[in-house]
């Protein structure tokens, strides 16, 4: 048995996995799959599915064809480490995509992602709670999550 998660994409699912794996560490692309016969969306050979990992986890693009569109209910969530690692995967994301806010990120496929420092979670799962209100807080009133920031809000600075 396996498990993962699938991305539709009208005809671009290699690129995107392609461009995936250049920015998260650990990553690869695996089986690429085609269109076996004439499609009315695509030619005989053309890319159905391409498998792909992303820091191990499984992911799968399907090209489908025709649009479609994701909600806030699914995003793709990457903890990193420090802010040099929050900034390169995000300004990344950014070219083609649109910033929403609370380190949410819609790329330009139209995939929702949560791009947040580990100090983030770190901060909100603290057991002094009016610290973890603070960070909370000062999250809510960024977009693109400032380590740094979060840091001084869980000291009440």
């Amino acid at each position: 048995m396996s498990v993962s998660t699938c991305l539709w994409y009208v005809d671009e699912a290699e690129k995107a996995a392609n461009f995936y794996v250049s920015l998260i560490p650990n990553s690869k692309v695996g089986r690429i799959t085609r269109y076996p016969s004439d499609n009315r969306e695509a030619s005989v050979g053309g890319v159905l599915t391409v498998e792909f990992k992303l820091n191990g986890q499984a992911f799968f693009g399907l090209n489908g064809g025709e649009p479609a569109q994701y909600t806030h209910a699914m995003s793709v969530s990457v903890v990193c480490e420090d802010q040099a690692e929050v900034d390169r995967i995000w300004d990344a994301l950014l070219d083609g995509g649109e910033a929403v806010q609370c380190g949410w990120i819609k790329d330009r496929w139209g995939v929702n992602w949560q791009i947040i420092p580990k100090v983030l979670n770190e901060a909100i799962g603290s057991s002094d709670r009016a610290a973890a209100q603070r960070a909370f807080q000062a999250m809510m009133t960024m977009v693109k999550i400032d380590a740094a920031a979060i840091e001084k809000a869980l000291r009440g600075e």
